[in-house]
């Protein structure tokens, strides 16, 4: 390969490394705890779904809880033992939130799943396999990226349709103090190598570049070996990278290596370039060539707080104190106890006696509230400081526009203006100015010289930005549910008034056809009568007054009618209530899932109700067919009254289109369509009365 020129990217600054503390001694293996504690939402996206039950027994690299979706990860067993709950507990996040975790009691043989053992896993011929059974098995292996973010390495690897041109491998390392991927790269070089040709397969890059920091020759040469080991030097390139932070970072070191810009909020591969942590190219080998799932890592455990500064083989899950112990945790030490002391130093609370502890490093990284939280894959570092070598920050001061802050930024952002919007609350403001591009990699609030934890402030208006985003899709789903609801129940409607004006017309030419037929046969009557020399119908006799009153349908009494249908109107209204106030006063139980008591009885009688308020309603519209019309001598003042009545309708509607009109409300159309029938009807009872003038006249 030709020469690789290195770029730079603007910003970055120079904290004490504190890396050769850690590095002293070869990676150690962790005794085995007794007791794992594992988040089934250990990566970026959606939380696996548990598969074991309380009282299960597993082994080591049995599946605990598949993926749920596309970015999502497996979960695995990392030791054999009983899962003795499945609970919510507080997960190792600067947030703080609980999390669905899986609890195992180890047994202490730390026995592997059969398959694993006997290694009928195992690809041998990984090179020459298919990619999507390479996909599919570090998709099944849950592995994720293990610097930091987590992301599901098989959702990055699902590059079919894009053109990469560079596969750069992230082993840089900037940030103090964390030592786990340089002892990585000096003792399993040839497995991380392997993992990178895998990786080289998956993406169909052309080459690929190994950045490393300067500040680790070791594992530069390691790395180098490894390379002529496998005979990939015309496509692999290890390179050295000057040692500033955080060049560690994806789209700076991308910059470095390549002197390509990641668009803002854009991916790596929008410009043909992938980007992995070398920690997750050993996984992968290990979980392609082995079948050996991620159920470990390496993690550095370190600060003036511990006795034996290392780093060590963990199991996910491992509890930070099992970690502490090994390594020499001195409490005494902890910066957090001399803080609390020094506050009340009469009190013994149990609340003094918890070290500061930070996962992570002391730039990203976030304090502990407890030692009994779990390691995670991407935990690569256990900071356990002392007060001199970490002091606490100060109270923070006002800011005094240094712009330094915006000198260090390594995301060409303005660090400042990001502070005021985010603590004024304006995120339209702080999105403008592309909050999103943050790295979070602390270099602003390493230089304020007025001590602003601005990290802190830009997390938190992140957060903001995404609930309130969350908010608005949902207020979104919620309309677009409502829109389809009004839709199809004006769609029902209108079938319903089809089919109704439908049988009205079926029916009236029914009624029509059968008085025609009743008058064909009067007349029929009438002219055999005129034939027989009978006035009249010779076979109808005379009028029988007898069998007339036997026959005569019984009168119906409309008036009683209607005050039965008000009466039931009246019971279905006060049941409909009574339904509607025992839902209220469920919901806002304690237990709003609770059955309703006495509800069935309530929702039966405003069925019976109803239906008698069906019959009533249809008794009365046939009872109002059978009454003789009543005929009224229309008078000119019925008139006006009808037409006076008539506008002071169309100027209350009138009032309610114009408020209509104001507040933009949906009911504009059917408003408009009910003044123009209004308008019409008035229309008529003009003519009626010019009418009836002229017919007086």
């Amino acid at each position: 390969m030709q020469p690789i020129t290195l770029h730079s990217f603007d910003g970055g600054i120079h904290p004490q490394e504190n890396k050769h503390q850690s590095t002293q001694t070869a990676i150690a293996p962790l005794p085995l705890p007794a007791q794992l504690v594992i988040p089934v939402g250990q990566h970026i996206g959606a939380p696996a779904d548990v598969i074991v039950a309380v009282g299960d027994l597993v082994l080591k690299g049995q599946v605990i809880a598949q993926p749920k979706g596309f970015v999502s990860a497996a979960v695995h067993a990392p030791s054999s033992g009983k899962i003795v709950a499945i609970e919510q507990r507080e997960l190792p996040h600067s947030s703080g939130l609980e999390g669905t975790c899986v609890i195992i009691d180890t047994d202490g043989q730390d026995q592997w799943l059969e398959d694993i053992a006997n290694g009928s896993r195992e690809i041998s011929d990984y090179l020459e396999a298919d990619n999507d059974v390479l996909v599919n098995r570090i998709r099944d292996c849950g592995i994720t990226g293990m610097g930091g973010a987590g992301f599901p390495t098989s959702v990055k690897m699902a590059v079919k349709d894009k053109q990469i041109d560079t596969l750069i491998i992230n082993a840089a390392e900037c940030e103090p103090y964390i030592t786990a991927d340089d002892m990585l790269m000096r003792e399993r070089a040839i497995a991380a190598m392997h993992g990178i040709q895998i990786l080289m397969k998956l993406t169909s890059a052309d080459n690929c570049l190994i950045g490393i920091e300067d500040n680790k020759p070791e594992a530069i040469k390691a790395m180098e070996d490894a390379l002529h080991s496998v005979h990939g030097e015309h496509h692999i390139t290890v390179v050295t990278v000057p040692t500033k932070y955080p060049s560690g970072g994806e789209k700076q070191l991308i910059k470095i290596l390549t002197g390509k810009e990641v668009p803002s909020g854009g991916i790596p591969s929008a410009i043909g370039i992938v980007c992995q942590n070398v920690g997750t190219c050993e996984a992968i080998y290990r979980a392609v060539a082995e079948g050996k799932p991620l159920i470990s890592r390496i993690t550095t455990i370190t600060g003036e707080s511990v006795e034996q500064p290392q780093n060590v083989e963990v199991l996910i899950g491992t509890p930070v104190k099992h970690l502490l112990a090994f390594a020499g945790f001195k409490q005494e030490k902890s910066l957090f106890q001399k803080l609390l002391g020094s506050f009340n130093a009469s009190s013994n609370s149990e609340s003094e006696s918890k070290p500061r502890l930070i996962m992570g490093g002391p730039m990203m990284g976030f304090t502990l509230s407890s030692d009994e939280l779990p390691i995670l894959k991407s935990s690569n570092c256990i900071l356990a400081p002392s007060q001199k070598e970490l002091p606490a920050n100060d109270i923070a001061s006002a800011c005094i526009r240094c712009g330094l802050c915006t000198e260090a930024c390594p995301a060409d952002l303005l660090p400042q203006q990001l502070y005021w919007f985010s603590k004024a609350g304006e995120l339209d403001k702080a999105e403008q100015h592309n909050i999103a591009d943050c790295i979070e990699c602390g270099a602003c609030s390493y230089v304020c010289p007025s001590e602003i934890p601005l990290v802190q402030y830009y997390r938190h208006a992140k957060g903001a930005i995404k609930e309130e985003r969350a908010t608005q899709l949902k207020s979104d789903r919620s309309r677009v549910r409502f829109e389809a609801r009004q839709d199809r129940l004006d769609r029902e409607a209108a079938e319903k008034e089809a089919k109704r004006q439908a049988r009205a017309a079926t029916a009236e030419k029914a009624q029509a056809a059968k008085k025609a037929a009743a008058l064909a046969q009067q007349k029929e009557a009438a002219e055999e009568a005129a034939k027989n020399g009978d006035p009249a119908n010779p076979d109808s006799g005379p009028p029988d007054s007898g069998s007339a009153e036997s026959k005569a349908p019984e009168p119906i009494d409309l008036e009683k009618l209607q005050k039965q249908l008000d009466a039931a109107q009246a019971g279905l209204k006060k049941s409909m209530d009574k339904i509607a106030e025992l839902k209220a006063e469920a919901e806002n139980s304690d237990d709003p899932a609770a059955p309703i008591e006495n509800i069935e009885v309530f929702e039966k009688a405003v069925a019976t109700r109803r239906d008698k308020v069906k019959l009533l309603a249809q008794q009365i519209t046939e009872a109002k067919k059978l009454a003789p019309p009543v005929k009224k001598e229309i008078t000119r003042d019925d008139i006006e009254k009808k037409l006076r009545a008539q506008q002071d309708r169309i100027d209350k509607t009138q009032q309610r289109f114009q408020l209509a009109q104001e507040q933009g409300s949906e009911t504009l159309p059917a408003l408009q369509k009910g003044l123009d029938k209004q308008m019409q009807k008035l229309k008529e009872l003009e003519a009626d009365l010019a009418q009836f003038d002229k017919a007086g006249a």
